[in-house]
């Protein structure tokens, strides 16, 4: 019914697309010693993790249990009581406003903190009792995400690590009042302002009727009184709502993320919900306030499970940048031409990709693609196995880009793991981009686009043991090439797992290209439950480093029994290194300075330079 009401005006509703602003390109500048600069005026400040901004209207919750059993028939009447006698709400003053201006002072944060407990110490069940009661009863605590794991796959660093992922909805039996259900740590929901049920990421949504209720009775009551909901804290778990129009999507989670990740991930599932149907699918509830929209979503469990899970892994779900696949520039500057000749005969984008990696991307003039799109759009294609079998053209609307209207897809996968997308606002240009794609294949075999991809996808991307020597005693003649073993590379008389001085892991941020790159995964950071957890720390220290309330800061010095977190934020570029617990602060410094030389230095093999900045 949506994509009736859109599509005919798909033409029209692009010319009007916003004109992005382009600037000159921006060198990576050579940070060597600004760090060590600022260790003479260094701040001490405390951190506390548990303090929310003062913007953010909270509930605090006293009561203990988990999840409330709560009758369909006894929903107004129990959300009003609890609301009335133990929830406290801080009025929304949505007129004030934090200002982004004004001078800000260096403040080093340094903290000694106790490891956080494990995600999985806890689950809905855990604060009933003790742990010997739950053994006794035969019920383990289940895991967020309880799919079997591979073993060893390191190819690519962050994504080939992952737990393998299986499609689709899990848990189909089970609902609010099994207990199973109940220690899941992790729960998504959306629903409609009538309290109906759309998606619910364990059980089946038509037996969460009641539960879809209960949360939807919180909501009302709380906007009846001219108030807002947007957290609730009931032990250690976090009920995060977000109203959008007359959908309502919540997350309920243990898992010790903060508020904003979570608020984050509930943005990015209601843009793959637009993705699929579009902002228009609103006016069907101005029609019918009753009206059930899983019908229109059906078979696409798999896309939002496919979502949920890269929540886990996929740093771009936070840091709203992607990141390209390591390739020698020669080869990626052919990708591109071939890309721009076909953007120039009327496609508006066209992307190559390898898995969730940019080959190449080509938009056409005066248009921009956000971040948060790519990813929306390479989760839809990666997680939907007709798009795997045959060519396919498909309605997509790209929320960031024109919520309100849909554009057309086509999508031909040319291996295994690399995928083309041809986009265009015409509904009738399918056989003008099978041509397209035919040509654009013709010139990849022909100059080894697609064979060189495949090596890249074996070879992998940065490795920390290959981290260079200080550039200040490297020969100037000397050239650094991704891959590139010399012997030249990093011997420091403190040695340890992972990289020099303790370095275990980073990720790198350009902000002007709005990509990013992280090292391979290595030991001791092998297992996807250790990946799971340094990515965990990685949101934590990222929601810390844009707090509004304490910020925006510029470094940060954080240390626990697991790591040592070094963030750093400069106007161009944002660095988190991960070290050994036992890491010196001053060499810590020091190899991160030597990190981002070594990022400019293969900068033009792991960044899409020279095409158009993306602005929005």
């Amino acid at each position: 019914m949506a994509s009736d009401s859109t599509s005919s005006s798909s033409d029209s509703a692009y010319d009007s697309a916003a004109d992005h602003n382009p600037n000159s390109d921006t060198p990576i500048n050579n940070h060597d010693s600004a760090i060590d600069d600022h260790l003479t005026s260094l701040t001490l400040t405390p951190l506390d993790e548990d303090l929310a901004p003062e913007k953010e209207r909270e509930i605090e919750e006293t009561d203990q249990t988990p999840m409330p059993e709560i009758g369909v028939t006894e929903v107004e009447e129990e959300a009003a009581d609890v609301l009335a006698s133990e929830v406290v709400v801080e009025e929304e003053r949505e007129s004030n406003s934090v200002s982004a201006t004004g001078d800000v002072g260096l403040a080093w944060r340094e903290e000694e903190v106790e490891a956080p407990a494990s995600p999985g110490s806890s689950g809905y069940a855990g604060e009933r009792g003790s742990s010997n009661a739950s053994s006794a009863s035969g019920i383990e605590e289940i895991g967020e995400d309880q799919v079997a794991e591979r073993d060893g796959g390191l190819v690519n660093g962050v994504a080939d690590s992952q737990p393998a992922w299986i499609p689709g909805k899990r848990h189909v039996n089970e609902d609010d009042t099994s207990i199973l259900w109940r220690r899941r740590k992790k729960h998504f929901f959306i629903l409609s302002h009538s309290g109906k049920p759309i998606y619910s990421r364990y059980g089946d949504e038509h037996k969460l009727a009641g539960f879809s209720a209960t949360l939807q009775a919180i909501i009302s009551f709380v906007e009846n009184g001219g108030d807002r909901v947007k957290l609730v804290r009931a032990g250690k778990h976090q009920v995060v709502f977000l109203v959008k129009g007359p959908i309502y999507l919540v997350c309920i989670s243990c898992t010790e993320e903060p508020y904003e990740s979570l608020r984050g991930q509930l943005e990015l599932l209601y843009g793959q919900m637009i993705l699929i149907l579009t902002k228009s699918v609103n006016r069907c509830f101005e029609k019918n306030a009753k009206f059930d929209m899983t019908p229109l979503l059906g078979g696409t469990d798999a896309v939002f499970s496919s979502l949920i899970h890269s929540f886990s892994w996929n740093p771009a779900t936070f840091l709203h940048a992607y990141t390209c696949l390591p390739l020698a520039y020669p080869t990626r500057q052919a990708a591109g031409a071939i890309l721009q000749d076909v953007a120039d005969s009327g496609v508006l984008f066209a992307i190559l990709m390898c898995k969730h990696k940019v080959v190449s991307l080509v938009g056409a003039e005066k248009a921009s693609l956000h971040p948060d799109d790519m990813l929306l759009l390479s989760n839809f294609v990666m997680s939907s196995e007709s798009f795997r079998t045959s060519e396919s053209f498909s309605p997509i609307c790209l929320p960031k880009y024109n919520s309100m209207a849909f554009l057309y897809a086509y999508v031909q996968y040319l291996d295994v793991n690399t995928y083309l997308m041809l986009l265009t606002t015409r509904s009738d240009a399918f056989y003008h981009l099978k041509e397209c794609r035919a040509s654009i294949e013709a010139v990849f075999l022909k100059s080894n686009v697609l064979s060189e991809v495949q090596r890249s996808m074996l070879d992998g991307g940065m490795h920390i043991e290959d981290l260079p020597v200080d550039p200040s005693s490297r020969s100037g003649s000397a050239s650094s090439h991704l891959g590139q073993h010399s012997p030249e590379r990093f011997r420091d008389t403190y040695t340890s797992l992972g990289g020099p001085c303790g370095l275990w892991h980073f990720i790198y941020r350009s902000i002007y290209l709005d990509q990013y790159v992280s090292s391979e995964f290595s030991a001791p950071i092998n297992t996807p439950q250790q990946q799971k957890r340094l990515y965990r720390a990685y949101q934590k220290i990222y929601a810390s480093m844009h707090d509004k309330g304490f910020g925006p800061n510029k470094t940060q010095f954080r240390r626990d029994d697991n790591y040592v977190l070094l963030c750093w934020v400069t106007q161009d570029f944002e660095l988190y290194a991960a070290f050994d617990p036992l890491a010196d602060k001053a060499m810590a410094i020091k190899t991160c300075n030597r990190v981002c030389q070594w990022v400019k230095d293969v900068e033009n093999e792991i960044f899409l330079l020279g095409a158009s900045p993306f602005s929005w």
